[in-house]
């Protein structure tokens, strides 16, 4: 697998995310607030920094989601969403492989559906590490040793 966003400087509870999202007007805040907090639960292996200015989720290193703040919205996105099973069509975007959901104050949301986006992303970015380590295996046991080869007798 290629491509992937990986941040080796993830930690287990980043004291900048937790400031950013205090940081946040009330209500948008909450919000953010509560889905970042969905994604932080995905697992023990769930690490997090800020990335681009906003709060990251990563599995380990590896990034799987994110939740943003703006005027009249907040997002719940997603580094892969465009591989993502949504069907309920949360999911807004057209680039190459991110999407996201825009969470409105007053806005009938199907929080249902964006739990299990979450939890979806967060295996999905697992299965795509478990792949990566067992490609590297893989290589790793293929590979024939450089050098001289053995004379013939």
């Amino acid at each position: 697998m290629t491509g992937m966003m990986r941040f080796p400087q993830a930690v287990s509870h980043d004291p900048a995310v937790e400031a950013w999202l205090m940081q946040q007007p009330p209500g948008l805040g909450a919000l953010a607030r509560g889905w970042f907090l969905r994604m932080r639960r995905c697992g023990s292996d769930v690490r997090e920094l800020m990335h681009d200015g906003y709060p990251t989720a990563c599995v380990g290193d590896a990034a799987f989601g994110y939740v943003g703040v703006f005027r009249a919205h907040a997002n719940v996105g997603f580094f892969y969403g465009a591989a993502l099973d949504d069907p309920r069509c949360l999911l807004e975007g057209t680039g190459k492989r991110m999407r996201h959901v825009k969470v409105k104050l007053g806005v009938d949301l199907d929080a249902g559906a964006l739990d299990a986006l979450i939890a979806t992303a967060y295996a999905d970015v697992k299965q795509r590490l478990a792949a990566e380590q067992r490609d590297a295996a893989v290589s790793t046991m293929v590979e024939r040793p450089r050098g001289r080869r053995p004379a013939r007798g």
